[in-house]
């Protein structure tokens, strides 16, 4: 209730115009109060509205102006632009294996020595065809061709940004898996966020959901597995290895969003990490039982 203090100064609207919807979705944004007031009756005394009902129409107003702008600016951030590139990268490559595999099983019907894979697709979207049913096998292949090449260039994309928005993560994981592991987390705040035990087995959800129901063992790794430092090692210290990797890379990722600074002394302790587990290996000291890994 009002306790007779003056409006002036004293609710979200203050020095707003009513007709600014833009001012009012900062006021609303950036607006704070130490205690709840009657705010609609203050908004009535202020002049702010009309009456309590064309208070609370200017608020909801506000308020979704402030919620769209707010998903607005985070959408268009860089590394939500990187979410989205990696994710369409990775349909566009499954659709044109899928189409491929398919170009590739009608085309054994015509031609004994068809070939199989993208490849094949792009020499059969290259040939003349003599009849129908050749046409529709070659305007095929031509749209597996066309998604190849569109592949290609989100690829490029990616690689081009990703050690832009995370330099050191792109450092030691390659500007792919370091855009893979930012979508995977949903951004690169929430990456930053996890601990590097998540960083470990992101891409390896369906595998941990098996362990904790008890039908699998504990995966050791995710997609990170497709990291030399993890698919390169022996299989009796890969789980030490994905560790070591997903311990430097969980450090790069809050670097990268809290400073943005390059730490290259990153890269060299994760390689010195690195060479003393693969001499574990090559003393015949490695660790026993394998590592039980189920990512991909």
């Amino acid at each position: 209730m009002n306790d007779g203090t003056p409006p002036a100064g004293t609710g979200w609207f203050d020095g707003v115009d009513p007709e600014d919807v833009e001012a009012a979705a900062d006021a609303i944004t950036d607006g704070n109060a130490e205690s709840p007031r009657d705010w609609p009756a203050l908004a009535v005394e202020s002049g702010f509205a009309e009456s309590e009902e064309a208070y609370y129409d200017a608020l909801h107003e506000a308020t979704l102006h402030a919620a769209r702008r707010e998903v607005r600016e985070r959408e268009g951030a860089d590394d939500r632009q990187l979410v989205h590139a990696v994710r369409a990268m990775d349909d566009v490559e499954r659709v044109a294996n899928e189409l491929a595999e398919r170009v590739a099983e009608w085309g054994g019907t015509r031609d004994a020595d068809a070939g199989t894979g993208v490849e094949y697709a792009r020499t059969l979207a290259d040939r003349e065809a003599d009849d129908p049913a050749g046409a529709a096998l070659r305007g095929l292949a031509e749209r597996v061709a066309d998604l190849d090449e569109e592949s290609q260039s989100l690829r490029a994309y990616v690689e081009r940004t990703a050690p832009e928005v995370a330099p050191n993560l792109s450092m030691l994981a390659g500007p792919v898996l370091a855009a893979r592991l930012v979508a995977l987390a949903g951004g690169l705040k929430p990456l930053a966020r996890k601990p590097s035990g998540t960083v470990q087995v992101l891409g390896a959800e369906d595998a941990l959901f098996a362990h904790l129901r008890g039908r699998a063992p504990s995966p050791k790794h995710g997609v990170i597995y497709v990291h030399e430092y993890v698919s390169g090692i022996d299989p009796a210290e890969r789980g030490s290895a994905a560790r070591a990797l997903a311990g430097k890379l969980s450090i790069a990722a809050r670097v990268d969003h809290y400073s943005g600074d390059l730490r290259p002394e990153l890269q060299a302790e994760l390689d010195e990490r690195i060479e003393r587990i693969r001499a574990r290996t090559r003393d015949g000291d490695g660790e026993s039982g394998g590592d039980g890994g189920t990512g991909q």
